[in-house]
């Protein structure tokens, strides 16, 4: 299965009205609060990807607050991808930015041993379209390339609230328990803040940076 080509009549319709949306609205205080969470440890972030940066609010505000040296973004919808621009993120002329059309399983697929690696992903919204044979081969390489992963994703209860309270449903999105993410994302990542994921590739309770255990799982 190849990643999916979200069509412009998709943003249309179920992005309407984006500035009331999670990860747009508030993409201030997401990169702000995710700023704040590595500072407290002392933990640089230089480098940046995001896999899936859709119509690039989060994607901007992250790049605005960390003032990354290197910033690759990935976007599989020509749509979305059009609506963004390098010159737009590029915030000093010694910074580099790298945008590309392509979705999260054609990244991994060109992956090498010596793929860049990067400080700290950003995958929101991202997992609820993959199968599960799909997120297993995803996560193995996301583990190596990345350090630290900001992550979201609707479970099937925030899906269902969605419908029930919003009226908006997204028939490309595949409804998970919060246990079966549980499942999949542990063999890679440990989970060390709200959002906030630690590759098990890099670091362990013996040189993690975040020794905080009580909210390390």
């Amino acid at each position: 299965m190849k990643d999916l080509d979200f069509s412009k009549e998709y943003w249309e319709k179920n992005y309407a009205e984006p500035q009331e949306m999670d990860g747009i609205g508030n993409a201030q205080e997401h990169a702000r609060y995710a700023k704040a969470f590595f500072d407290v440890e002392f933990v640089d972030i230089s480098s940046i990807v995001d896999l899936g940066f859709g119509l690039g609010y989060l994607l901007k505000a992250f790049i605005e607050e960390f003032k990354p040296y290197k910033t690759e973004a990935i976007e599989p919808s020509r749509h979305a991808f059009s609506q963004t621009s390098k010159e737009d993120l590029q915030y000093s002329l010694t910074s580099k930015v790298s945008l590309k059309n392509i979705g999260i399983l054609e990244w991994v697929r060109l992956s090498k041993p010596n793929s860049k690696r990067f400080d700290l992903g950003v995958c929101t919204s991202v997992f609820q379209y993959l199968s599960d044979e799909q997120i297993k081969e995803v996560l193995p390489v996301l583990s190596q390339r990345l350090k630290y992963l900001y992550f979201s994703v609707p479970t099937d209860l925030e899906l269902k609230r969605q419908r029930e309270d919003l009226s908006f449903h997204d028939t490309y999105a595949i409804q998970r328990s919060k246990e079966k993410y549980y499942e999949l994302l542990s063999a890679h990542f440990t989970f060390i803040g709200c959002r906030i994921l630690e590759s098990k590739f890099h670091f362990s309770e013996q040189d993690s940076n975040f020794t905080d255990f009580l909210f390390r799982f």
